[in-house]
């Protein structure tokens, strides 16, 4: 797992504190990346120019996803696979399509993109 550690904390006057995570040229097409923060570990997967960012455990036995480091992803880069059983999940939504899980989802982050960072909402890591 890469550690990517916190980049910046701001707080704009009324909103909530917002946590930049990753730069999103840091992910190429087609690939992943692990983040860890305060020992909570997302994932994120770049695919047609898109993010989708995701808790790293599986919703069948709570277990990392990860192959490798920041290998998250089939070797077709097509879905998600779960290490442990195999599970494979759409990088869209993160619904299971095949493993133990079937139909479940992974969680997903919810963030936005600012200024070409990947950013999140401090309280999503009060869980």
């Amino acid at each position: 797992m890469s550690k990517i550690f916190l980049l910046i904390s701001k707080k704009l006057s009324g909103s909530p504190r917002m946590l930049t995570l990753i730069s999103v040229d840091s992910i190429e097409e087609g690939s992943s990346k692990g983040v860890e923060v305060d020992n909570l570990y997302m994932f994120a997967v770049k695919k047609d120019e898109q993010i989708f960012l995701y808790w790293n455990r599986c919703p069948h036995l709570g277990t990392p996803l990860e192959w490798e480091e920041d290998r998250f992803l089939d070797a077709d880069g097509a879905l998600i696979q779960c290490s442990t059983h195999g599970a494979l999940f759409q990088i869209e939504d993160g619904k299971c399509l095949a493993g133990p899980c079937v139909g479940k989802h992974l969680q997903a982050v919810p963030f936005i993109i600012d200024n070409g960072m990947i950013t999140i909402d401090e309280t999503r890591l009060n869980r």
